[in-house]
């Protein structure tokens, strides 16, 4: 039998699967009798563990949301995969290959656990974003959270808005709210304007939410990150459009020097429309993050790239015609 402290992280760890664990399974995955089994529940519960039991032939366990959130104990590459993902949050990339599996797994037991009130506010707010691809937002919690709820709510927003000609006082129906860069958005029906806009969260102040309910519209476009994405880059931008030999997600951290989206083509394809002022910075880029790619537009990059690989080819060869 293991040692009382390993045998406790080991049960907290198997509860934490979400799993209705019948008494005779749960004592035969712990390898401890049923006496035993027994007392470590009663000494999980004693810890603020919410710990549920059902009697009878169907008789199991489980771990349920409580009134606070206790201490969550995590498997190792859950854990990692955690950490990682605040750092991510911080810095805007990790480089790491993490699987999607473990971050789900770490989520799940986190959300499952959590307060009926934290779990409806981080439901909401998760519901409400988009993630595009950049370096970290910078907006206050306190705003994403009253948009959020307002989003979830289906209610009207009043807040004062700075924009490039002076103060102003808004009222709109939100509907999404998007990461693009360092900058977070609302996209919502502007009541007074009659019409689509998206506003910078870090220009809102005061907002608040009516008691005024609204029927979603029908969004004008599907994908509201790419369409602010496309809406504000410079017409001076170079547009340059690759299918990548590697899935999105490690494209976005080994790409991150380059403004651009991503989307999926696969586990292992993706296509990035990149957002550049020259042809040099982007084949730098590409040379040092050592991916694969193909050029579907424009072509004239494609020649660009044709003409530098000439020229590194030919310097390449020795005095006597044959490769350094």
């Amino acid at each position: 039998m293991t040692a009382p402290r390993e045998r406790m992280l080991r049960l907290l760890s198997l509860l934490q699967s979400g799993r209705h664990w019948p008494a005779a399974d749960l004592a035969t995955a712990m390898e401890v009798p049923p006496r035993t089994l027994r007392r470590d529940i009663d000494h999980l519960r004693g810890l603020g563990y919410p710990v549920e039991s059902s009697r009878g032939p169907g008789g199991n366990y489980r771990l349920v949301a409580g009134a606070a959130l206790p201490p969550l104990m995590l498997e190792h590459d859950e854990a990692i995969a955690t950490v990682l993902g605040l750092r991510l949050a911080a810095a805007g990339g990790t480089g790491v290959d993490l699987t999607a599996e473990s971050a789900d797994r770490a989520a799940a037991k986190l959300r499952r656990v959590l307060p009926a009130a934290l779990r409806k506010r981080t439901d909401e707010m998760l519901a409400a974003v988009e993630f595009g691809i950049g370096e970290p937002p910078r907006v206050t919690p306190d705003v994403l959270t009253v948009l959020a709820a307002a989003i979830a709510a289906r209610r009207c927003v009043e807040f004062a808005y700075t924009a490039k000609d002076g103060l102003s006082s808004r009222t709109v129906e939100p509907m999404r709210l998007v990461q693009l860069g360092r900058r977070w958005y609302l996209y919502a029906w502007d009541l007074g304007r009659r019409d689509w806009r998206s506003f910078r969260l870090d220009r809102i102040t005061e907002p608040k939410t009516t008691d005024v309910a609204f029927e979603p519209r029908a969004l004008p476009v599907d994908d509201v990150a790419a369409h602010l994405q496309e809406r504000f880059h410079s017409p001076k931008s170079l547009r340059i459009t690759l299918t990548l030999g590697v899935g999105a997600e490690e494209a976005a951290a080994r790409l991150h020097r380059i403004d651009g989206s991503f989307e999926a083509l696969g586990d292992h394809r993706c296509r990035y429309v990149a957002y550049v002022d020259s042809f040099e910075w982007l084949a730098v880029v590409l040379v040092l993050a050592d991916l694969s790619f193909t050029v579907e537009e424009p072509a004239e990059f494609g020649e660009y790239l044709a003409r530098i690989g000439g020229r590194l080819m030919r310097g390449s060869k020795g005095p006597h015609g044959d490769h350094a």
